[in-house]
């Protein structure tokens, strides 16, 4: 199929798999030639990309046309529409053609639907910080295209490490990968947890020492260690996004166990906790607190994250919110 439409907000992820159908598209020699990104702010950008998909390539290989941060997955004029339901099924094997967004496509337009039928659709969305499940499976699934085998502790280990951040997950495997060759060649056993503990600094860690520092109550530990994150020029929101991802799941095993759940693989399941082993932990973290305090704490946060996304100065607000919340677990 020589039509795509990439889209999602990983953006990281969405450029090397651009990179990458560029690469197999284009003949080194001829790339120059038959190479055209088109900005969105260009007059008439997809008249532009319908029109060039239908040029023949120049030389050896085929063309590839990227139409970058297009709009048509949200709005379509008519006349674009009815040139694009004239073009898309007519573009020939010879021409890539390619349109990206960050934005999820709106299913209910026509365009969308053209898009469909005619286009190989692709999501990149971005993973949220508490769906470790799923962020364990992509440091699986990369590790895998680096044919670099990894124990599972390891696996988990590098989530907790790089979290969501795609461009980090990528750097730290090739410096894995590097380190466990002999020769050349990736050794065949599985990376061993403690490789993971020396070369990748996790950084999250720190973050959860302050989310169990927070609801032990303990305010002076929080803001200490709130104020070394922020010294070793830890975001305030990836500080803010870990400990939303916490507390999140801290709150689901507080609800579970006030409702009477005692199935420890109902409970990971529900809280999307990979290994059930570790509702136990989880439990023994929460003994003493109530659903009722986690609530209050999830919206002081998402409180939080609302404020620095508007700008507010992260130091102070970052301190004044951890004062709150330890606030809430005081006992």
């Amino acid at each position: 199929m020589p039509v795509y439409f990439f889209w999602g907000a990983d953006e990281f992820r969405l450029k090397k798999a651009v990179s990458d159908l560029r690469d197999r598209t284009l003949d080194p020699a001829w790339a120059s030639f038959n190479y055209d990104r088109i900005a969105p702010d260009h007059s008439d950008a997809p008249m532009q990309a319908l029109n060039q998909a239908m040029t023949p390539p120049f030389g050896i290989g085929q063309r590839f046309v990227w139409l970058a941060d297009t709009t048509i997955g949200q709005k379509c004029s008519d006349a674009l529409l009815a040139e694009m339901t004239r073009t898309l099924p007519l573009v020939p094997e010879t021409a890539v053609l390619l349109f990206t967004s960050a934005n999820k496509p709106d299913g209910r337009l026509k365009s969308t639907k053209l898009l469909k039928k005619h286009a190989d659709v692709r999501e990149f969305a971005a993973i949220a910080p508490w769906q470790t499940g799923q962020m364990i499976e992509q440091v699986k699934r990369v590790a895998q295209e680096m044919n670099l085998r990894l124990k599972p502790q390891s696996a988990e280990l590098l989530a907790e490490a790089v979290g969501a951040d795609t461009r980090r997950l990528y750097n730290e495997l090739e410096k894995l990968t590097l380190y466990w060759s002999e020769a050349g060649k990736v050794k065949t056993e599985p990376l061993p947890p403690e490789i993971i503990t020396q070369l990748v600094a996790v950084s999250t860690q720190t973050s959860f020492q302050l989310a169990e520092a927070l609801i032990a109550g303990k305010t002076d530990q929080a803001l200490g260690l709130a104020t070394d994150l922020l010294a070793n020029n830890e975001p305030a929101l990836k500080i803010v996004a870990t400990l939303v991802s916490q507390f999140r799941v801290w709150l689901w095993v507080s609800l579970l166990a006030q409702s009477g759940e005692r199935d420890v693989k109902a409970i990971a399941k529900a809280a999307e906790i990979n290994n059930p082993k570790r509702v136990y932990i989880l439990q023994k973290q929460i003994r003493g607190c109530s659903p009722k305090q986690f609530q209050k704490a999830m919206s002081l946060l998402l409180a939080l994250e609302f404020g620095l996304k508007r700008g507010a100065p992260e130091e102070i607000t970052l301190q004044t919110k951890m004062i709150e919340i330890a606030a809430c677990f005081a006992r």
